[in-house]
C-alpha cells in the first residue's frame, strides 16, 4: 500500500529522511523559492533532532542494564559473590543548538510546497524523499532475529543484533544450567549481559537466544542459539 505521507512513520526512518532532506534542500532552494533562512532551520533540525533520537535510544538501552543490575544486584549469581558491573549512564555534556518545536510541520510545509510548484520533477522529489515508496509490512509471524555474540567490556558478552523495523529484542540467556533466564528488553542495539563473570580461574559457556519486539508484545521466530565462553 502506497503511504499517503512523504514523511515516514518510525522515529529512526523520520531522522534518516530529516538528515536527506537538510542536506538537499539548499541546493533546490532558487528553485522552490526555499528561503535562507529555512535551510538554516532544516539543518538545525536534523542536528538537533538525530542528537535527541540517539540520546533517546542510549537512555533506553541503560534503562534495561539498570533494570537487569538490580536484579541480579537482588538475587545474585549461583557460585559467585562477585558484583555485576555498574551500568553508567549515556553523557549528555554538550547540546546542539535548541530550534523551534514543530520540526516535522514545517518540514512537510515545505516539502509540499515544492511538489504543489509548477516546476517539480519526480527526479527532484527522489532526491529530496518527496516522492512516498512503498510501506513494506513485515511479517511479525515469521520474523527471526539474526543475532551474534562477542566478548565485550571487561569480558563480558556482547549481544550483537539489528534492530531494522522492530522496536526492541528480548534476550535470555542459559548459564551452563540448561535454564533460560530473561535478562532484558534492549531497544538499541547493542546488549552488553553485565552478570558477574566467573570467579579467578574459573570458566562457563554461556548461551543466548532472542525474540523481536514489536509495540508491546514480542513477535515472530527464535533466533538461533548462540554461545561464548567466559572466564573470571
Amino acid at each position: 500500500m502506497a503511504k499517503k505521507t512523504f514523511l515516514p512513520n518510525k522515529e529512526g526512518a523520520r531522522m534518516l529522511w530529516l538528515s536527506n532532506f537538510a542536506g538537499n534542500l539548499e541546493k533546490y532552494a532558487a528553485k522552490y523559492s526555499i528561503t535562507d533562512e529555512e535551510v538554516k532551520d532544516m539543518k538545525a533540525c536534523a542536528v538537533f533532532y538525530k542528537f535527541w533520537v540517539d540520546y533517546a535510544n542510549q537512555v533506553g538501552n541503560f534503562y534495561s542494564q539498570v533494570i537487569t543490575y538490580k536484579e541480579l544486584m537482588r538475587g545474585g549469581m549461583p557460585h559467585t559473590t562477585a558484583s555485576p558491573v555498574t551500568p553508567a549512564p549515556p553523557d549528555i555534556s554538550s547540546f546542539p543548538d535548541p530550534v523551534a518545536p514543530g520540526i516535522f510541520a514545517r518540514a512537510s510545509s515545505i516539502g509540499l510546497r515544492i511538489k504543489k510548484n509548477r516546476k517539480y520533477t519526480s527526479g527532484d522529489g527522489v532526491e529530496l524523499a518527496l516522492e512516498g515508496p512503498e510501506k513494506v509490512i513485515p511479517n511479525l509471524n515469521e520474523i527471526t532475529p539474526k543475532i551474534d555474540v562477542v566478548t565485550g567490556n571487561g569480558g563480558h558478552p556482547t549481544i550483537i543484533w539489528k534492530k531494522g523495523r522492530m522496536h526492541g529484542l528480548d534476550i535470555y540467556a542459559d548459564r551452563g544450567d540448561g535454564k533460560w533466564i530473561f535478562l532484558g528488553t534492549d531497544v538499541n542495539p547493542n546488549y552488553t549481559d553485565i552478570a558477574p563473570l566467573p570467579l579467578p580461574d574459573h570458566s562457563a559457556y554461556w548461551k543466548y537466544r532472542c525474540m523481536y519486539r514489536y509495540k508491546d508484545e514480542t513477535v515472530g521466530q527464535w533466533s538461533s542459539e548462540v554461545g561464548i565462553a567466559v572466564t573470571g
